[in-house]
């Protein structure tokens, strides 16, 4: 069985507006359920690098689950567990994309999945 790695998951980025304005923006159209979802699991706004550091490593942890490539480059989806502020460390998936001429890994999305039987 080969296992799988984020490519240069050491460099990954982790953008402030991604996590300001997305994944911790309770008024986000498309991000707002995932909102309620890290801020019920310790994340806030005001600390938002605590987020930002925990999908970082996430994305060093765990193997990569799935790989799309696209004309825009290959997306990398990867499941485990995030460390959180309250200890509940939920199953989630991030979703990582590394452009067509870049190497660093750039966080696309986040969001919860169910445990795996």
């Amino acid at each position: 069985m080969n296992i799988n790695f984020l490519p240069n998951a050491d460099k990954a980025q982790v953008g402030h507006e991604k996590i300001i304005k997305y994944l911790l923006s309770e008024s986000h159209p498309d991000g707002r359920a995932k909102a309620v979802f890290f801020i019920k699991s310790g994340f806030t706004v005001k600390q938002w690098d605590v987020l930002a550091e925990s999908l970082r490593k996430h994305g060093i942890i765990y193997p990569v689950v799935k790989t799309v490539k696209s004309e825009y480059g290959v997306r990398y989806c990867i499941e485990g567990p995030i460390e959180t502020p309250n200890g509940s460390n939920p199953n989630i998936r991030t979703v990582w994309i590394v452009e067509e001429g870049c190497t660093k890994p750039r966080l696309i999305t986040a969001y919860p999945v169910r445990r795996k039987e």
